[in-house]
């Protein structure tokens, strides 16, 4: 469909550079935006047709795992480190060595 739509675009820049001799400060201005919008429009099919392809939804859940998991071990020993301060604090206050 883009591809489509980029060629009936193309066609009517050219007939309105060329029979309609709009913007004529400028002859062949037509090919410069053709060419801008192929760059586009390869930039898109390279988008969709290559990176979607190794990083689709799957990749994205796996990711996520990822540092779900690294982010719940981070929590855990922040847990266990919390626990050994409040052990020792506990333990000071039960003891006071003064």
């Amino acid at each position: 469909m883009h591809f489509v739509l980029f060629f009936v675009g193309s066609i009517f820049l050219v007939v309105l550079d060329k029979l309609f001799d709009v913007y004529a400060a400028h002859p062949g201005w037509s090919l410069y935006v053709i060419l801008a919008w192929a760059f586009l429009f390869i930039l898109h099919f390279i988008n969709v047709f290559i990176t979607k392809r190794f990083m689709n939804k799957q990749w994205e859940r796996e990711e996520i795992d990822k540092l779900v998991a690294k982010q719940q071990r981070k929590i855990e020993e922040l847990q266990r480190k919390v626990e050994a301060d409040f052990q020792k604090k506990t333990a000071s206050e039960e003891n006071p060595t003064e």
